[in-house]
């Protein structure tokens, strides 16, 4: 496993759209972001700081079952 990128919540946004999800809703800083396949929904929450923490973007990574690889360098 490769060391994870240093995101923003507005880099991270652009990612997961890029792989399907779309923002439904934002709320101050956190925009919700969600996928639909089939009869499930993936919804993921994320915080639009200059700078996401590594526990919180591991928590995005697990919630929106997209590989980690993506997010590494």
């Amino acid at each position: 496993m490769g060391r994870l990128r240093v995101f923003s919540g507005r880099e991270l946004c652009r990612l997961l759209t890029q792989h399907g999800f779309q923002q439904v809703r934002q709320r101050g800083s956190h925009v919700v972001m969600q996928k639909r396949t089939g009869a499930t929904t993936v919804t993921v929450p994320v915080p639009l700081h200059d700078e996401i923490r590594v526990g919180t973007l591991q928590s995005i990574i697990r919630q929106s079952g997209l590989p980690r690889e993506l997010f590494e360098h």
